[in-house]
């Protein structure tokens, strides 16, 4: 986006990629559909020590503009759920609109060519010492712009290069760790839950004053789904989630209602749950109709149904991760154009940055208007 942009601006503009093909993150996302964006998005969807700092490139840059691109190269999508959007046919429907725009403006393109270091010289000018296949070169440019993502899923090459950059020009950091990710519990509290695996129910869950009513899936290790890697951004280690497995229900009413019926309790609740779910966290209390439970019995049912606590020992790390947290600190940084303050000429955007959104295009959103911020200003 940075470089189309300053394409258009005629600068001349290199993109360089260490892999050996661009956008790889582009091609795996949303189940190879890619949710390229999120048609409600402000700065309550994103994390960030300066919460206000995303606030000027998501205005400037929206949801519409990049769905104007989307249209304009006629790739069809649709809206999934919560405002999500998604390719109708596959992700690299998007891959290819941005390497076409990048064609139409003289953007060149190198892949398999690493950065081996970066130095600023008298003249205000970056000279960069790359490699291809071996082959060391060098190029210069007045300006440089740093988007080089985090360390999530570091198969696809995902590495710290952008923050070594950033400490090398004095650019203070926010200390990282895995954000959407899924969470694992310690074998003592996954003793039952692992027979539950496979299993996904619609759940409200908490933490740190944060909630999302999404899917929950139960995995060998502990909790996924988006619910839990929604909240996985906001949890840090030693603290419960509470988990609402009805939220779209006020069980004491249900068991008012229930009460006069014969059927046993588990037998009405499974027309809600999965059974299998059920007989684990019913598993204290005999089974038996609503009315024989008393009141002792039937508060403690509703509250395990209703605020279940759940304590995650750990993450299932960067391996899996779908974003990093933390990053280059927003204090160091403009948030009109990306550009540091103190260093002439350098630009953060996307990912490498402070600023980290929610999953459902958001962090797609994210990069599409910062990397379009600093492209006017490069």
């Amino acid at each position: 986006m940075c470089a189309i942009e300053a394409g258009k601006r005629g600068r001349k503009a290199l993109l360089l990629e260490h892999a050996n093909k661009i956008g790889k993150k582009i091609l795996m996302s949303g189940g190879g559909r890619c949710n390229f964006t999120n048609l409600s998005v402000n700065a309550s969807n994103y994390i960030s020590e300066n919460p206000h700092f995303c606030k000027s490139a998501l205005a400037r840059y929206t949801p519409a503009d990049f769905i104007s691109l989307v249209e304009k190269h006629q790739v069809p999508f649709y809206e999934k759920t919560l405002g999500q959007l998604f390719c109708q046919h596959k992700s690299a429907d998007i891959l290819d609109i941005l390497a076409s725009e990048c064609t139409s403006f003289g953007v060149n393109i190198a892949t398999l060519t690493s950065c081996q270091s970066i130095s600023h010289t008298d003249a205000n000018t970056y000279e960069l010492q790359l490699e291809r296949d071996d082959k060391a070169s060098s190029v210069s440019s007045t300006s440089l712009v740093v988007a080089s993502g985090g360390l999530s899923i570091p198969r696809m090459g995902a590495s710290g290069f952008g923050y070594q950059v950033a400490e090398q020009f004095g650019l203070p950091l926010i200390p990282t760790r895995p954000g959407l990710v899924a969470l694992h519990l310690d074998e003592s509290a996954q003793g039952g839950l692992a027979q539950l695996a496979g299993i996904s129910v619609d759940v409200s869950v908490s933490c740190n004053s944060k909630s999302f009513q999404e899917a929950l899936l139960f995995t060998h290790r502990g909790l996924s789904g988006p619910a839990i890697l929604q909240i996985s951004s906001y949890w840090q280690a030693g603290e419960a989630l509470e988990i609402d497995l009805l939220p779209q229900h006020d069980l004491e009413q249900l068991l008012t209602e229930w009460e006069p019926q014969s059927t046993l309790l588990i037998n009405q609740l499974s027309k809600l749950l999965p059974k299998r779910l059920l007989e684990y966290c019913l598993q204290d209390y005999p089974q038996l109709p609503t009315r024989q439970y008393n009141r002792q019995q039937r508060q403690q049912i509703i509250k395990s149904l209703h605020q279940w606590q759940v304590k995650p020992c750990n993450t299932d790390g960067y391996k899996t991760a779908e974003v990093t947290l933390g990053g280059v600190d927003t204090k160091a940084l403009s948030s009109k154009t990306m550009a540091a303050s103190k260093q002439p000429g350098l630009y953060f955007i996307g990912e490498v940055v402070d600023v980290t959104g929610w999953l459902g295009g958001y962090n797609f959103q994210w990069a599409w208007a910062s990397g379009w911020c600093a492209g006017q200003d490069v």
